[in-house]
This record gives C-alpha cells, structure tokens and sequence, in this order.
C-alpha cells in the first residue's frame, strides 16, 4: 500500500507564490505518474498537474499552465507544485495522487489514482 502525505498549503495574496511536497513511503514497483488534483468549494475535484516519474514528461491543466510547475526528486520519492502568480480562483483543497497508469489513461483524471493524501489547503485572498 502506497502511502501518500502532501504538505506546504497555506495563505498567500494574490500573485504570491506557494510551493506543495508530495512524498510517497514507498513506490510499489509499477508506479509510474503522480499527480496534484484540487477541489474548490461546490465543486468537483479536477486535475491540476501530473508527471510520469520514469521519463519526467509533465502535464497541466489549461487553468495552470504557465503558472504552475510539477518537478519530482526520485532519491525522496517527492514531488513538488511551486505556484506562482496565484489567484483568489487557485484557493482549494490540494490532494496528491500516485499510481500506474496505463499508455491511453489520462494522468489528469482522478479515477485513474488508488493511492491518495489526505489534502493541504491552500488559500489565496485579494
């Protein structure tokens, strides 16, 4: 069983910058994407970034790119969100996610995870 712990979330203005830790206890042999989804209040949870941890290939959501950058350290079994240029929309539970995902599954979708954290708020203010 993969466990999974992010931390980082918290406070910032608009246009600040936060940056999330995910770390894994351990990586069951196939794993190969963990991603970063969130859900804001009244809605669903989406996916926000994601990254094949063997071959370093990201992905993001249309609503992020160019603000946000997913990187990952093998050595710690972590990966990292740094968010920049925040805004007061970006304010939402932040959850981890870590599994294997197969060649036509999309590492944005969240059915596609087993293994999940528990979350990290992350608020922006005007």
């Amino acid at each position: 069983q993969v466990q999974v712990m992010e931390s980082g979330g918290g406070s910032v203005q608009a246009g600040g910058s936060l940056r999330l830790s995910c770390a894994v206890t351990t990586l069951i042999y196939n794993t190969n994407y963990m991603a970063w989804f969130r859900r804001s209040p009244g809605k669903e949870r989406e996916g926000v970034a994601a990254i094949n941890i063997r071959t370093g290939i990201t992905y993001y959501a249309d609503s992020v790119k160019g603000r946000f950058t997913i990187s990952k350290d093998n050595y710690k079994n972590t990966i990292y969100l740094q968010m920049d240029s925040l805004k007061p929309e970006d304010t939402a539970m932040y959850y981890c996610a870590a599994d294997h995902l197969g060649s036509l599954a999309s590492p944005l979708v969240e059915r596609h995870f087993g293994s999940w954290g528990l979350g990290t708020q992350v608020t922006v203010s005007i």
